[in-house]
C-alpha cells in the first residue's frame, strides 16, 4: 500500500469510464440547435474530457501525487460575419442557455471578420477508416501501487550505486483524453488517446561547486509498452558522463545533434510553416514555397495514418481530413500549414492547420556509427536556453555535450554557444541517423551538420 505523504489535487472529478457518453453527445448537438436558433448563423463545438495522475518520488519516497480530471465544452460563435469562441466546464442545459446566449450578445459587439468561415464540408474527414489503436482500455484497471512501483524501481537503480549522486526525482504518470467535435455544416467527430511515462533525474557533487544532473524518461500510449526498467540507470550514466565539463576553444566543428535533442532543431523550421506566421510576415521560409532550403537528406513527412502512433489522427482541429504529405523532399519545401482561416486571410489554398506526425527520412547508421565518421566535432546532448529569429532564422543555443576527436567522444563540455542560420544550418547536414524515439510524434533521429559555429575560449 502507499503510506508516504501524499498531496492530493482533483478538479472537476468524474468516472473515467467512457468519459464522453451518449448523453454527453446529446447535449452537444442540443447547444449546437440551440445556438442555431438564437442567432448564429454558423456553429463550431468541441465537447472535451481529461483525466491524469502523477506519482513523483524523491530519494525513493513520496513525494507528491496529483491527480485531475476535467471536462468542458468550447463552442465557436458565427454571428453576423463576426466571431467569437468561449468555453465553459458547467455542462448543465439551463447553463448553457445563459451561456450560449451570452456568447451570443458578446460576439455582436465585435469587428466583422469575413476570413472567419468554416471548412468547406468536402475537406471534412467521412469516417470509414481503421481504428488508430491509441487508447489503452486497461487504463482504468492499473493498480496505483504498481504505479508508485515503477517509479520506485528507477530511483532503485540509482541510490547507493555512487556516493556522488546528491538526489534522485523519479515519476510515473498516466492519462486519458477524449474529445468530440461539431461543426453545424457538418462535420462529427471523435477520438481518444491515453499516455503513460516514467522519468529519472539525478543530480551529482562535482568538482567545486558544480552540480552536473541529467534525466532519461520513456513514454507510450499502452501501458505494456511502457520501458519500465533502466531508466534511473540510465540517468545515473548520463550524469556521470557529465563530471568535469569545461568549455573547448570556439570554431567550426561537425556537429552531432543526439535524437533526444534534434527536434529543438527541427521546431523552428516547422514554427515557419504555420498560416500563422506567413499570414503575419513574421516567418524566414516566407515565399520558400518549392524552393530549395536543405540539404538533400533533409526529407521529413508528415505520416498521421500510422497505426498505434503518438501523434496518429484521422482530422484536425477543424474536422479537416489528414493525409500523409511530404514538407520538405530533397531539401525542398513542399508544403505549408495554412488553416481555413488564414488560406481566407491570405488568399491562398488551405492545407491543413498543423502536422500530425512528423517522421524524417532515417540513415543507416546508429548515434555511436555517426560519432565514428567524425574526426573533429562536437556531440551536442543538450540545449541550454537560446531562441531563433522566426523573420531572419538566425540563432543562438546554448549546448552541452562532448568533444569528438578522431571518431571519439572525449571531453565533457558545457558553457558552449552554438550560432548560425537556420537555412544554412539544414543546407549542412551531412548525415541523418537511424535511432528516432519511436514514442514521440516527431521522429527524428541523430543528426550531423557540417562547419558549425562554436563559441567557447
Amino acid at each position: 500500500m502507499i503510506t508516504d505523504n501524499v498531496f492530493l489535487t482533483i478538479s472537476y472529478p468524474q468516472s473515467t469510464k467512457n468519459m464522453i457518453t451518449d448523453n454527453n453527445k446529446k447535449l452537444a448537438q442540443w447547444a449546437m440547435d440551440y445556438a442555431l436558433k438564437n442567432g448564429c448563423q454558423a456553429v463550431k463545438l468541441a465537447l472535451y474530457s481529461n483525466s491524469n495522475a502523477s506519482f513523483e518520488l524523491r530519494d525513493g519516497k513520496m513525494d507528491r501525487l496529483q491527480q485531475a480530471s476535467e471536462s468542458g465544452l468550447s463552442i465557436s460563435l458565427y454571428v453576423d460575419g463576426k466571431y467569437g469562441s468561449y468555453s465553459t466546464n458547467r455542462l448543465d442545459k439551463k447553463e448553457l442557455e445563459s451561456f450560449i446566449k451570452n456568447g451570443i450578445d458578446s460576439t455582436r459587439y465585435l469587428a466583422v471578420d469575413e476570413a472567419r468561415i468554416l471548412p468547406d464540408t468536402s475537406r471534412y474527414y467521412k469516417g470509414g477508416k481503421p481504428d488508430l489503436q491509441l487508447f489503452d482500455e486497461r487504463f482504468e484497471t492499473i493498480n496505483p501501487d504498481d504505479k508508485v512501483a515503477v517509479a520506485r524501481a528507477a530511483a532503485e537503480e540509482v541510490l547507493g550505486k555512487d556516493n556522488r549522486v546528491i538526489s534522485v526525482s523519479t515519476s510515473y504518470g498516466d492519462g486519458e483524453n477524449s474529445s468530440y467535435r461539431l461543426t453545424s455544416n457538418g462535420f462529427e467527430g471523435e477520438s481518444k488517446s491515453t499516455w503513460f511515462s516514467v522519468s529519472a533525474d539525478v543530480a551529482l557533487r562535482g568538482e567545486g561547486e558544480a552540480r552536473p544532473s541529467s534525466y532519461w524518461y520513456d513514454s507510450a500510449l499502452f501501458y505494456d509498452k511502457l520501458v519500465k526498467s533502466g531508466i534511473g540507470a540510465t540517468a545515473l550514466e548520463r550524469a556521470l558522463r557529465k563530471l568535469g565539463q569545461k568549455k573547448v576553444a570556439s570554431g567550426k566543428y561537425t556537429m552531432v545533434v543526439d535524437s533526444v535533442n534534434s527536434s529543438s532543431l527541427l521546431r523552428p523550421m516547422l514554427s515557419a510553416l504555420y498560416g500563422s506566421a506567413l499570414q503575419q510576415k513574421n516567418s524566414f521560409l516566407l515565399d520558400k514555397l518549392n524552393a530549395k532550403v536543405g540539404g538533400g537528406l533533409l526529407n521529413l513527412m508528415d505520416e498521421p495514418h500510422i497505426i498505434g502512433a503518438r501523434g496518429a489522427r484521422y482530422f484536425d482541429s477543424e474536422g479537416v481530413a489528414t493525409e500523409p504529405r511530404p514538407i520538405f523532399e530533397d531539401g525542398v519545401l513542399k508544403t505549408y500549414f495554412i488553416d481555413t482561416y488564414n488560406s481566407r486571410k491570405m488568399g491562398v489554398e488551405p492545407t491543413v492547420g498543423s502536422p500530425s506526425l512528423l517522421v524524417l527520412k532515417p540513415g543507416n547508421k546508429d548515434l555511436n556509427g555517426l560519432v565514428a565518421d567524425v574526426r573533429k566535432g562536437i556531440l551536442v546532448t543538450g540545449f541550454n536556453g537560446g531562441n531563433c529569429n522566426s523573420s531572419s532564422g538566425d540563432f543562438s543555443y546554448g549546448i552541452e555535450g562532448f568533444l569528438i576527436e578522431n571518431g571519439k567522444p572525449t571531453r565533457p563540455i558545457s558553457e558552449m554557444n552554438v550560432t548560425g542560420n537556420m537555412i544554412t544550418l539544414w543546407a549542412s547536414l551531412s548525415a541523418v541517423g537511424n535511432d528516432p524515439r519511436l514514442s514521440s510524434s516527431w521522429r527524428i533521429p541523430s543528426l550531423v551538420f557540417e562547419d558549425v559555429d562554436f563559441s567557447g575560449l
